[in-house]
């Protein structure tokens, strides 16, 4: 234990310690470029007769910059686009649309991101614990189901559709009752599926996508996480359910029922352990647990991924993702890194928890 948290303790500080170092160099390579490029084009900006968004203006310094420095045609105009790069920039560039406030990593940006940071790690924090239960209970679902050899929507159709002969009204209500049903189903597997700004965009206008509320729905069910984790778990369920010690302890009278409400209670799907220790399934379910924790780590990192692009695709202002996306765009790559750093020590904290979860499990299941 004291090892593997040894080994995330040094990660964290050299990976903050490079990224450190790389805010520095580029805060300072920044600073010079843009004290060169205002000593270049100082000069021409203070010339209070020309009128550099007057296209006649323009044309006519460019001309005497021809004039009177004809062998270099490039430099001038290299220096026009300067200037128009620079006259841009007061329309479009952070700086001078806040007024003036100091551009990249300053004190007040970096309070601002600690809570954005606050704010993301909060909505993780809800997103990764609905997304473990729903697709846990997913997975107990679908098991459950295969152990009691429950036909799917598609297969009671046919099966159906093979059956009773006349086909009075009551055939046909049935016959669409598992038509809808089976439609249903497909409805829900094509939206966990789906990308997240898909689902956002064909529902925005029935729903404030600023909320919080919404991130946390997207986060859950969207990017085909939910659908992904249950089918692993169901794998891991399945393949302990094959093994000898549960042939044996069915022979030792232990209960196999599968029947919903009778030998797998309904609250199961939420809560796995009110299975009585007497049914097979609470032991195939702890022993399967125990193999499927340590993959929460991959989990965690695409939905984070997956929060951050949500984020961004939706263009929610004031949140992490959008923050990163727009100094980015405004080249303060300083920030853009203190963000990166941020994301990486979300991470890591989440591989040192999930490592100590998995740590205590293992010591308590071999006690067992």
């Amino acid at each position: 234990m004291k090892s593997r948290l040894l080994e995330h303790a040094l990660s964290i500080v050299l990976v903050t310690l490079f990224f450190s170092v790389l805010i520095i160099f580029m805060r300072g390579k920044e600073a010079d470029i843009q004290a060169d490029r205002t000593a270049a084009i100082a000069p021409y900006l203070e010339l209070d007769f020309i009128d550099f968004g007057n296209p006649l203006h323009r044309a006519q310094f460019a001309e005497a910059l021809d004039v009177f420095y004809p062998d270099r045609r490039a430099g001038n105009d290299s220096l026009i686009q300067s200037i128009e790069s620079f006259r841009q920039e007061q329309f479009t560039s952070e700086e001078y649309k806040t007024g003036g406030e100091k551009r990249g990593l300053s004190s007040g940006k970096a309070l601002q991101l600690i809570g954005m940071f606050a704010q993301f790690c909060l909505v993780y924090l809800i997103v990764m614990v609905l997304s473990h239960r729903a697709s846990t209970g997913l997975a107990i679902i679908r098991f459950v189901n295969m152990r009691a050899a429950r036909p799917s929507a598609l297969a009671q159709i046919i099966l159906h559709a093979r059956g009773s002969r006349p086909r009075g009204s009551s055939w046909y209500l049935t016959l669409l009752f598992l038509l809808l049903k089976s439609f249903g189903v497909f409805l829900g597997y094509a939206v966990l599926f789906a990308p997240a700004y898909v689902i956002a965009y064909s529902i925005r206008s029935g729903f404030d996508t600023d909320s919080y509320l919404f991130m946390v729905i997207l986060g859950v069910i969207s990017n085909g996480l939910l659908i992904t984790r249950a089918s692993r778990f169901s794998a891991f369920l399945t393949a302990e359910s094959r093994k000898g010690y549960v042939q044996t302890s069915i022979v030792k009278n232990l209960d196999a029922s599968y029947q919903w409400g009778k030998g797998i209670p309904y609250k199961a799907v939420v809560e796995p352990t009110k299975v009585l220790s007497s049914h097979v399934f609470r032991h195939i379910y702890r022993n399967a647990r125990h193999q499927y924790l340590p993959s929460l780590k991959e989990h965690a990192s695409f939905l984070i991924t997956g929060l951050i692009i949500i984020e961004m695709a939706l263009n929610i202002q004031g949140h992490l993702g959008y923050e990163l996306l727009q100094n980015i765009l405004y080249r303060q790559y300083d920030v853009a890194v203190a963000i990166i750093v941020g994301i990486f020590l979300i991470v890591k904290a989440t591989d040192m928890v999930i490592d100590a979860w998995v740590l205590r499990e293992a010591a308590r299941y071999e006690n067992k």
